[in-house]
């Protein structure tokens, strides 16, 4: 493995992969998102890049460990007994497979994404 192999965020001219929930997830708002997927691993578990999102709330179900930088903007994350968090630049944090519950952009917000796919045991 060489130097080359070394992927940096900052530099990386990875196309936008541009979506939005599926409707029957869609609580409010029409929270279009982005995805700057900079690295997959081999045998597809690991992956990294940047996720950009617009104001809006949905359902999540977290079938993936994930770790999270926020960037820019501000999020509520929500369980499914209602409990929130509220994250904004700066934060940094894990949020574990298994995790249910909605996401919501209250401003534009953007991440630094590492994922983890968990497998059945």
């Amino acid at each position: 493995m060489h130097i080359d192999a070394i992927v940096d965020f900052a530099s990386a001219t990875t196309p936008a992969e541009r979506y939005s929930p599926t409707p029957e997830k869609v609580l409010s708002g029409q929270p279009t998102q982005a995805v700057c997927n900079h690295y997959s691993s081999p045998c597809a578990q690991f992956h990294a890049g940047v996720w950009e999102g617009e104001c809006g709330k949905w359902l999540v179900n977290y079938t993936e460990h994930e770790y999270c930088e926020i960037t820019h903007g501000v999020s509520v994350i929500r369980d499914i007994d209602g409990n929130a968090r509220t994250v904004r630049a700066g934060d940094r944090f894990v949020i574990p497979a298994g995790f249910r519950g909605s996401w919501e952009v209250l401003e534009a917000c953007r991440k630094v994404y590492v994922l983890f796919e968990a497998h059945e045991q």
